[in-house]
């Protein structure tokens, strides 16, 4: 199928192009309620796996719904140049020719990985089994991003690293074939290092085994399994072991991408807090490996409602209404924090305007990010009138009682999309505005955020 003029445009443009030098500010000022119905884009996490084993699989697969936010066009970009041919119909349809597992070809160029921590570590994983050569580069940002907690198990199974000081991008790796099998346990909670040793595991002889001493989101199992992959789960005291076997051939599939909770988790924490909303949000994907921004909402007093409960292509969706709510301080459940490790920085908002006191803690994995989004939160909310308390591992945050943030700025987002997001919903609900220093960055994840929030505040 062959590319429409503009989204011929838009990948020219994403593969030859960086965004321009130039900051982009902007105040975000009181809002006016919520309301309405509306959609948010595709869910990041499962675009990226859609589009990389759709190309790992032999034939055509198709995907309705993709997030065509720079993140995943980083991912687009990156398998056609290991021999997948992907496209855009005019309707929005993204169609993947698949190379099968084993086939992906020598990249003739570096693979431009933007600000994509994700493609990053799941791209090493998939190349980590194939002999061929790759080199991975970065933006400023993605660059000061350690890869050395995936570098060491993708070793272990004989891939080959040259990585920049500190294990950091750009970096080069020469895959194996065959890789070894092994069993790997999860020093720290994350769905990117096990995805991306699962990924490994599709072409490696054996058996491959990951254990989660702490369950992470499972889109690649679910997806691994749809795609036609041999994936075993066990809970083994306490533990998940994830078994992959080897040698797989995939089948392509049509998918349907729900909508990505991180994106929507920003509309839910500003209709809670504008008074007077009351905004449905559509199809928001709410796997429960993922929904812990809502456990976490309700139990602060939040009114979120879930409409038409349903299930499409094997994950949980549901409409949700989300009405203003007085909100109350808790103490956060550290085990809760690997399904919504995205949305902390947005909680934290949401806790500055509760009554009473917010303590979160287990959030080592927020220094690493994108930022360090402790420090860079910890540092905006301050700028904007919080109250906030800097720990090792959380923040503690002694929220206004629903009185207004006094607002500020201009913040500092370090380049980061959800420090960006975030502190655009601290301004809706603040006294002055809140001023960030640049909003070029949220397109790589919600490029459509801007224009949204200004149809749901008119």
């Amino acid at each position: 199928m062959a590319l429409s003029k503009a989204a011929s445009l838009r990948r020219h443009s994403f593969e030859s192009s960086p965004l321009p030098h130039t900051p982009t500010p902007r105040r975000f000022t009181a809002s006016a309620p919520l309301t309405g119905t509306m959609r948010v884009p595709g869910d990041k996490s499962i675009s990226h796996r859609s589009l990389m084993l759709g190309a790992l699989a032999v034939g055509k697969t198709t995907i309705r719904g993709l997030l065509e936010g720079e993140d995943v066009l980083a991912t687009a970009a990156a398998m056609r140049a290991m021999g997948a041919t992907i496209d855009r119909s005019e309707d929005g349809m993204w169609t993947v020719h698949g190379v099968g597992v084993g086939g992906l070809l020598q990249p003739g160029r570096a693979l431009d990985m933007g600000n994509s921590g994700t493609s990053t570590r799941l791209l090493m994983g998939v190349v980590a089994s194939h002999g061929i050569t790759a080199a991975f580069t970065g933006d400023a940002s993605l660059s000061r991003r350690p890869m050395g907690r995936v570098i060491d198990p993708l070793s272990q199974m004989g891939a080959s690293f040259t990585a920049s000081p500190g294990g950091t991008l750009p970096l080069m790796m020469q895959g194996s074939l065959p890789a070894v099998p092994i069993t790997y346990r999860l020093p720290v909670a994350s769905a990117q290092v096990k995805s991306a040793i699962l990924l490994a595991g599709l072409n490696t002889p054996g058996i491959t085994t990951v254990i989660e001493p702490v369950p992470t989101r499972d889109h690649s199992e679910r997806m691994l399994r749809g795609f036609g992959a041999t994936l075993d789960i066990e809970d083994i005291d306490g533990e998940r072991h994830i078994r992959i076997h080897g040698d797989a051939e995939l089948t392509p599939q049509d998918i349907v991408v729900p909508g990505d909770p991180s994106s929507a988790a920003f509309f839910i924490v500003a209709a809670l807090l504008v008074p007077g909303s009351d905004l449905v949000i559509e199809n928001v994907g709410l796997n429960p490996t993922r929904a812990g921004i809502v456990t976490v909402l309700r139990a602060m007093g939040g009114s979120i409602e879930e409409l038409n409960p349903r299930t499409v292509g094997g994950e949980p969706v549901a409409d949700l209404r989300v009405r203003h709510s007085a909100l109350t301080g808790i103490e956060v459940d550290p085990a809760l924090a690997p399904s919504m490790i995205d949305e902390f920085p947005v909680l934290f908002v949401a806790a500055a305007m509760a009554e009473g006191r917010t303590i979160t803690s287990g959030l080592e994995e927020l220094r690493v990010k994108e930022s360090d989004r402790l420090a860079a939160m910890a540092a905006a909310l301050a700028q904007a009138g919080a109250r906030i308390t800097e720990t090792e591992d959380g923040l503690i945050i002694d929220g206004t009682g629903g009185e207004p943030l006094e607002g500020g700025g201009p913040i500092t987002t370090h380049l980061d999309h959800r420090i960006a997001m975030s502190m655009a919903v601290a301004g809706l609900i603040s006294a002055k505005g809140v001023e960030v220093d640049d909003t070029r960055p949220i397109a790589t994840s919600f490029p459509t955020f801007e224009a949204l929030l200004a149809e749901r505040t008119l």
